[in-house]
């Protein structure tokens, strides 16, 4: 649920704010719904209320064509939600309410991985329980199959964790709580990386906002540079990217091609109001 408003209110204050946008979201979904628009073959794993949003949300996907069957329905929680303030400039303040997310646990899970097969990539965030993140990896790594973390909202991830990752996908916030490097320019995103590479993780890519995006496989490194847009709203802008970087590694670029399809994807979803919503399609791309 978003309000749109002049500026972002201080703590304690109470602003008149504008527009009043209710849509879709949440990162797992947004990142679906990327990767779907953009044509990737997406199945999400996910768990909502038994209530008006979780019921929307099911009927959403199968229009999205993502594959819904391990859904599953929470008798005793609500649907996750978000509230979202956004001023003028597109940056927002977001507070999450997970709700059904939170019910997520690795045995509810086991059907999921039963049918999963290699090759797939698993993209996963942080907006279910860490111990079935943790589980999500292990199992991952058990099939082979490659599994890309969003650490978002970030927390201290385990390094056993970590050293069985294909790429992270932090934010330089995130990043930095990461690696305790703080990000200012290029050299600090190549000594975050870095330090991220010495735990274990094989690919990182940092997301620069409008900058564009930092990406290192351990030998090879470089900024890919976003396209210059008027933002209207960042909400969902590293979700995109997120979706957007998967369908790129899933079809065989590279991953300097990879993150720059991404950030040409994000770069469009700014420009628009809403989570889901502002997703692009492929059509909408200027690059293949």
């Amino acid at each position: 649920m978003v309000i749109k408003s002049e500026r972002l209110p201080t703590l304690g204050e109470t602003i008149l704010g504008g527009t009043f946008l209710m849509n879709a979201g949440g990162k797992g979904a947004n990142q679906a719904v990327a990767a779907g628009r953009l044509g990737g073959t997406v199945t999400l794993v996910t768990r909502v209320g038994n209530d008006l949003f979780g019921m929307q949300s099911i009927e959403q996907f199968k229009k999205e064509n993502i594959n819904t069957q391990f859904i599953s329905i929470d008798e005793n929680h609500p649907s996750g939600v978000a509230l979202i303030n956004v001023d003028v400039k597109g940056e927002n303040c977001i507070v999450v309410a997970p709700g059904a997310n939170g019910q997520i646990f690795p045995q509810t899970l086991d059907s999921f991985f039963k049918q999963l097969k290699n090759p797939a990539i698993v993209l996963v965030q942080l907006e279910i329980p860490l111990v079935t993140v943790e589980y999500i990896i292990e199992e991952c790594a058990r099939r082979n199959v490659a599994v890309i973390l969003n650490p978002a909202p970030v927390t201290r991830i385990p390094e056993s964790s970590l050293r069985k990752l294909f790429a992270i996908t932090p934010n330089e916030t995130e990043a930095q709580l990461l690696t305790g490097v703080q990000i200012s320019n290029d050299k600090s995103a190549k000594q975050a990386a870095e330090v991220l590479h010495q735990k274990g993780v094989q690919k990182v890519i940092i997301t620069l906002g409008k900058r564009g995006g930092y990406w290192s496989d351990g030998k090879n490194s470089g900024i890919i540079v976003s396209p210059t847009v008027t933002s209207a709203d960042t909400t969902a802008a590293g979700d995109c990217f997120n979706g957007a970087l998967v369908v790129a590694l899933a079809e065989g670029k590279s991953l300097e091609e990879s993150v720059d399809f991404a950030c040409h994807a994000a770069s469009i979803s700014v420009t628009r109001m809403g989570a889901q919503a502002s997703m692009p399609y492929r059509k909408d791309l200027k690059i293949t």
